[in-house]
């Protein structure tokens, strides 16, 4: 990846320093995590008075370290008295019992701890069980589109645009190129390594064959309300036999490797959530395509939809469906502050049936919340007589809800 940094994410990290917190880099395996961290490593090795203490469990030069009594003799016979020691070990949870490290020396002074993992349940139930909670996580996402353009070095443009949407954002992709072919290639041997690694040892699966498929499903309905039952019915449709339980469990054993995203539905009159039938996302559009067909006709909403959810996210909303009696609205996002936004995604607003379709349900939301359509139609913003803000889905990316 060069020099290329990048900076919310260690800007995000440098304000954790000093508060005695461990630090947790989380997200799907080939993000960028692991550059993150090792471009914090050389950063921070620029001062004479820190000493870095750095394990990357994916190499084997660290093969030696496979529990907690290992890493922790690692450390203390790297240990710099009278400097300040950043502990930084990347996919921790391929170390057995880490967690007794990452307590011990949090309590050590002039320690900082920054570990990286790839699936979200083993950090956070574990660490809060041992630790009360005391660390600071940070998501960290595939590309946004202004990223993907600087790593690529790309003009902003439609047909910029058109490659992210289809290629979507792993940073590996810089050194593999944009060519369809290879990055098809790549991007199935990322999701081979997750599906296996984070996926099945980690979780003792039995039926690695309904995994795929089911992973294949849920790339193919990108933005469908589903539930486990539909999905069992479905699969047995397709001669497989698979109960509603065990289909739960396998989407529960994908979300926590940030593979894919449940987004809830929450219902907008009754101001509460539905607790079935949910959507679901990809974390990186490129590896939904290679599985769900990016260029079949009809897909294109369905990337726009992972593609607009993803940005939001970025944005720091917390996302859910919209439910408003028979109405659906795509995305209600929210802040911790109070804020609120309603976004509708269609690909193009071509006639007024689309028209009315897409800002009707919209106009039929009784509140004063900001309200969105986001689409490839090309125009500049504008508002409609109802305050509804059409915006093209380029803008959005580029400078988020205007």
């Amino acid at each position: 990846m060069g020099n290329i940094i990048r900076k919310p994410y260690l800007d995000k990290i440098e304000q954790a320093f000093g508060k005695d917190t461990i630090i947790v880099l989380v997200g799907q395996r080939r993000i960028g995590k692991s550059y993150l961290l090792r471009q914090l490593r050389d950063e921070k090795a620029k001062d004479g008075s820190n000493n870095i203490i750095f394990v990357d469990k994916e190499k084997k030069d660290f093969d030696a370290i496979r529990d907690y009594r290992d890493l922790n003799a690692f450390i203390d016979e790297h240990r710099v008295e009278g400097k300040t020691n950043y502990i930084l070990v990347d996919e921790i949870q391929d170390i057995e019992e880490f967690e007794r490290t990452v307590r011990s020396y949090r309590e050590e002074p002039d320690t900082e701890i920054v570990i990286t993992g790839s699936n979200s349940l083993m950090l956070s139930s574990e660490l809060t069980t041992l630790i009360g909670g005391r660390y600071k996580e940070i998501y960290i996402q595939a590309l946004s589109y202004n990223e993907f353009l600087t790593f690529h070095q790309l003009p902003d443009n439609d047909e910029s645009l058109s490659e992210y949407i289809n290629l979507g954002g792993l940073p590996g992709l810089q050194k593999i190129g944009l060519d369809e072919n290879d990055a098809r290639e790549y991007q199935q041997d990322v999701l081979n390594t997750v599906l296996l690694k984070d996926v099945i040892m980690r979780n003792n699966i039995r039926n690695p064959v309904f995994l795929e498929n089911l992973v294949r499903f849920l790339a193919d309905n990108t933005g469908k309300i589903i539930s486990a039952n539909s999905i069992s019915k479905f699969m047995r449709g397709q001669g497989q036999k698979i109960t509603s339980t065990a289909v739960i469990n396998y989407i529960k054993a994908l979300c926590e490797t940030y593979v894919i995203h449940k987004v809830s539905r929450y219902d907008i009159h009754g101001k509460r959530l539905f607790e079935t039938n949910d959507k679901y996302y990809f974390e990186d559009n490129g590896i939904r395509n290679c599985l769900g067909g990016g260029n079949r006709e009809g897909d294109i909403e369905k990337v726009m939809e992972n593609v607009v959810y993803n940005h939001l996210v970025r944005l720091g909303y917390e996302v859910t469906v919209g439910q408003l009696q028979a109405s659906e609205i795509d995305f209600v996002c929210s802040k911790p502050t109070g804020e609120r936004v309603y976004v509708q995604v269609a690909y193009i607003i071509a006639d007024d049936a689309t028209r009315q379709r897409e800002f009707g349900n919209l106009r039929a939301i009784n509140d004063n919340y900001p309200k969105y359509v986001i689409s490839m139609t090309p125009l500049v913003t504008r508002n409609d007589d109802n305050g509804i803000i059409h915006l093209n889905l380029r803008k959005f990316l580029t400078e988020g809800l205007v």
